[in-house]
């Protein structure tokens, strides 16, 4: 009997459901939407970390850089001069960058710390090589590129790349960085946020090995192919692969294994930095305190702390989504519920005289009450379909239209220097001043926000039925003579 009144009665007031039954999909269309734009946000941002960290790395472990002493520039400076005028030379600078070195066994430290699922420490290099016919004893050259010397031409700070001449001197200066990778752990750290497109990585058994990977850039710029023989301070490594990073720049121009970063740099045993992963990504926070505080003088630094860093149109649209899309979800379901309780229960003052008759006949309050929420969820649930299917459209049009937008990685994230200086947690490549990523926005929609939107129809539909329910639980049957009359 319940369902056959239930049907007859839907039916035969097709039009007030559907006006209940789209006020609510309108709220759950817009929840849907507004959810799997966020999703999108998190991942457009996740891409940008990456481009920073590395694949599954929660934190990194670092040691901040030591401000030179009096009288010091920090600057290793060559020095030329030993060979006959005119004869080509060069020399090769090889530094650790962007950070005091830890002990290696900093990792198994790190790995010994509560919550601590893995971890791996790498080495970032900078290598700068200068070459060219000098005078002797003219000219010394510095990091920042700049030659010094009696009628040396001046150099000016930044990246050093490119031919100089000047004072009867004509050299070559290059800059590329190095990272030196754990090949018995690869899958977490900088390297992972690349692919090898070409050849192959590194084996578990190149421990040691005089083998490179280049990134895809670095490799076209300098001609390399694989099988390539790269000299990096007199020692020849075979290019065994290229790499092509995910989103963002590569970690570095090239990766070689951790021992042989270690002995071209003369940091035998030494590393820059510990990639960590936690064993719960609900509980980074407290791996972060634990390290820092079992493990004195490093620097814990968090996804959370670098997405602070990153700003841009990204940063804008992910604001609104979070805030002004959550909170105008919200008002816009509140706004549903509330006309759909009106609607229904304005729907039962107007059927007094049918529900008056019915309880004349016999029925119970609480028999007239559970008829109306039944109809109430229905049309609940008729709302839920409605929204879903406007808010998969509106989620699928977000991915198909895929708006770029823009992140860019603020100053406040980084650390050492190379040329603009270096993002902090990563080697090499990471710049942190001026560094721009476009990021293609997709709105992926998860099964967690089907089953919320599936909630949150059925809330629609019982409290609509509340308000319906409570309004003809108050009915009497003399209520039905009154309105015949």
């Amino acid at each position: 009997m319940f369902f056959t009144y239930l049907r007859r009665e839907l039916r035969r007031r097709r039009k007030a459901a559907l006006v209940v039954a789209s006020g609510l999909a309108l709220g759950i269309a817009l929840v849907i939407v507004v959810n799997s734009v966020s999703s999108g946000m998190n991942q457009a941002q996740d891409k940008v970390l990456q481009s920073l960290y590395g694949l599954g790395t929660d934190m990194t472990v670092t040691k901040a850089a030591e401000a030179p002493k009096s009288g010091e520039t920090g600057r290793p400076r060559f020095e030329f001069g030993a060979k006959d005028d005119g004869e080509e030379q060069s020399s090769d600078r090889v530094m650790v960058q962007g950070f005091q070195t830890l002990a290696s066994s900093t990792v198994a430290k790190v790995a010994g710390q509560k919550g601590v699922a893995d971890s791996v420490g790498g080495l970032s290099l900078q290598v700068m090589k200068v070459s060219g016919e000098f005078k002797r004893g003219q000219f010394k050259q510095d990091q920042s590129g700049g030659a010094t010397g009696q009628g040396g031409p001046g150099g000016s700070g930044g990246q050093p790349q490119g031919r100089v001449e000047g004072g009867g001197a004509s050299f070559d200066v290059n800059s590329y960085s190095v990272y030196g990778t754990d090949v018995a752990k690869q899958g977490l750290g900088p390297l992972t946020s690349s692919k090898v497109t070409k050849g192959r990585t590194f084996k578990t058994s190149e421990t040691d090995a005089k083998v490179a990977v280049a990134d895809t850039s670095y490799a076209k710029e300098k001609k390399l192919a694989l099988g390539d023989t790269v000299k990096i301070k007199g020692v020849k490594y075979k290019l065994i692969g290229i790499a092509t990073p995910d989103s963002g720049d590569a970690a570095a121009n090239l990766y070689v294994p951790l021992k042989q970063a270690q002995t071209l740099a003369g940091a035998k045993n030494k590393i820059t930095t510990v990639y960590v992963k936690a064993t719960d990504s609900q509980q980074i926070s407290a791996v972060k305190a634990t390290i820092q505080k079992n493990i004195s003088g490093t620097t814990v630094t968090t996804s959370a702390d670098l997405a602070d860093t990153v700003s841009g149109s990204l940063s804008t649209a992910s604001d609104l989504a979070a805030n002004v899309g959550k909170w105008l979800s919200i008002a816009v379901l509140v706004a549903a519920f509330l006309v759909a309780g009106l609607l229904t229960s304005s729907a039962v003052s107007r059927r007094v005289r049918e529900f008056g008759t019915l309880k004349a006949l016999g029925w119970k309050s609480g028999r007239v009450t559970r008829q109306v929420v039944g109809e109430a969820v229905v049309n609940g649930l008729v709302g839920g379909a409605l929204g879903i299917a406007v808010g998969l459209a509106g989620a699928y049009a977000v991915t198909a239209i895929s708006p770029t937008l823009t992140a860019e990685l603020g100053s406040g994230a980084g650390g050492g220097a190379r040329g603009g200086g270096m993002a902090m947690g990563g080697p090499g490549m990471r710049q942190s001043a001026g560094k721009t990523l476009d990021i293609a926005l997709s709105a992926p929609v998860s099964a967690t926000t089907i089953t919320l939107a599936v909630g949150l129809a059925v809330a629609g539909g019982l409290i609509a039925g509340a308000f319906g329910g409570w309004r003809a639980s108050r009915l009497r049957p003399a209520d039905a003579l009154r309105r015949v009359e």
